[in-house]
C-alpha cells in the first residue's frame, strides 16, 4: 500500500510543478547562505589561527561551503526538471532521471542536517584547540625578537583588549610564565637576580599581568604589578576588593564568541534543511504523479502520487535485498567444480543408435 497517496488532477500537477520551479530557485539562495555563512565562519576562525592549535575545527566550514554549492547546483537542475514537467511531452526525457535525482537530493539534504548538527557538536574540539594555541601564544608572548614568534604580543594583546579576557583560564595564568624578555631586565638589578635564583627553571616569575588586561572602566588606576601584595598599594586587599583587571579567560571568552555564532548558522542550516525536505517532498509526489499520467495513457486526467509505492517496511526489505544482492550478481566462484552445471555430467552416446547386430544382414 502507498504511502500518503494523493490524487492529483491535470491543474494541480501544472501548480505543483511551478511551484516547485519558485521553490527551487528559491533553494539555490538558500544554497548560496549556506556557502556564506561555512565562508563567514572559515574567516572568523582565520583570524584568530595564531591562537588556535591545528586540528579539525575547518570540518565544519568546509563542510557548510561544500554543501552550499552543491545546493546550488542541484536546485538550479531541479528547477530546470520541475518546470518541464508541466508538460508531459518534456517529462518524458526526464523521468529516467527523476528518480536518480530525488535519491541523490535526499543525500544531499542530510548532508545539510548532519552539517548543522556539527555546528553543535563542534564546542569540545574548539575549546581544546584555543587552551592549546592560547596556552603557547603567552607562552611565547615575551619572544618579541624571535623571527615568527614576533606578532604574538600585539595579537594576544589585540585579543585580550578585544574580548575583555586576560590570560588562558584567567589573569593567574601569567604568574605562572615569564612574560617579560630578558632585554628589558635589568641583571645588575638584586631583585631580579634574587627573583632569577629563586626559579628553579630561571624564569623571571612575578605576580603581574600585561597591560592589556587592565579594565579602563575601572575608577581606580590599574594595578598590574604585584596583585598579590596588599601592602605595595593604598587601602588594597585583593581577596576582596574587585580587580581592575579582566577576570574572565581568553579561552571562555573566545569560546562564548565562537558558539554564539556556530548556533546561529546551526538554526540557519536546520530552517534549510526543513525547506529543502519539504521541496524533496513536492518533488517525489510531481515524479509519481506525472510517471501514472505515462502509465494510464491519459495525460489530461487524474494520477495518483505518493512518497513510497509500499510501506516503510517492505521498502526497506526491498532496498536490503538489493544491497545484498549487489556483490553477488559478479561473483565468479575460484573452484570449477562448484555450482557449473556443465560439470561432472555424465557422456552419453548422443550420435550412436544401439542397434543389435543381428538385424543388418550380412554380405554376400
Amino acid at each position: 500500500m502507498a504511502v500518503l497517496k494523493v490524487k492529483f488532477t491535470k491543474t494541480k500537477r501544472d501548480k505543483l510543478a511551478q511551484i516547485l520551479w519558485i521553490l527551487n530557485w528559491v533553494s539555490v539562495v538558500s544554497g548560496i547562505i549556506l556557502f556564506s555563512l561555512g565562508l563567514f565562519l572559515k574567516i572568523e576562525i582565520k583570524k584568530r589561527n595564531e591562537v588556535m592549535a591545528k586540528g579539525d575545527i575547518n570540518s565544519v566550514p568546509n563542510m557548510l561551503i561544500s554543501v552550499g554549492v552543491i545546493a546550488c547546483i542541484i536546485n538550479f537542475l531541479g528547477g530546470k526538471i520541475c518546470y518541464d514537467c508541466s508538460d508531459a511531452n518534456k517529462f518524458s526525457r526526464w523521468k529516467l532521471v527523476m528518480l536518480p535525482y530525488i535519491v541523490c537530493t535526499f543525500c544531499f539534504t542530510f548532508c545539510i542536517l548532519v552539517g548543522a548538527l556539527m555546528c553543535y557538536t563542534m564546542r569540545n574540539e574548539l575549546e581544546e584547540s584555543l587552551y592549546l594555541g592560547l596556552r603557547d601564544a603567552i607562552k611565547f608572548y615575551k619572544d618579541t625578537d624571535i623571527p615568527g614568534r614576533c606578532f604574538l604580543k600585539k595579537t594576544v594583546d589585540l585579543l585580550q583588549i578585544g574580548f575583555r579576557c586576560c590570560g588562558n583560564n584567567g589573569f593567574r595564568d601569567w604568574f605562572e610564565i615569564q612574560w617579560v624578555s630578558r632585554r628589558y631586565l635589568n641583571m645588575a638589578s638584586k631583585e631580579v637576580l634574587d627573583r632569577l635564583k629563586s626559579n628553579v627553571d630561571g624564569k623571571f616569575l612575578v605576580d603581574g599581568v600585561p597591560f592589556s588586561c587592565c579594565n579602563p572602566s575601572s575608577p581606580r588606576p590599574c594595578i598590574q604589578y604585584q596583585l598579590t601584595n596588599n601592602s605595595a598599594h593604598y587601602n588594597y586587599d585583593f581577596l576582596t576588593e574587585e580587580l581592575n583587571i579582566w577576570m574572565k579567560g581568553c579561552r571562555e571568552a573566545l569560546l562564548d564568541y565562537y558558539t554564539g555564532i556556530m548556533r546561529s548558522i546551526g538554526i540557519a542550516a536546520l530552517l534549510i534543511w526543513l525547506f529543502e525536505l519539504s521541496v524533496l517532498i513536492g518533488v517525489r509526489y510531481l515524479q509519481t504523479a506525472m510517471k501514472n499520467v505515462l502509465l494510464l495513457g491519459d495525460l489530461e486526467g487524474e494520477s495518483d502520487g505518493w512518497l513510497l509505492e509500499n510501506s516503510f517496511v517492505e521498502t526497506a526489505k526491498y532496498n536490503i535485498n538489493i544491497i545484498k544482492n549487489l556483490g553477488k550478481a559478479n561473483q565468479i566462484s575460484t573452484v570449477s567444480s562448484i555450482n557449473d552445471p556443465n560439470i561432472d555430467v555424465q557422456n552419453t552416446d548422443c550420435g550412436k543408435t544401439n542397434v543389435s547386430t543381428k538385424s543388418i544382414p550380412a554380405a554376400r
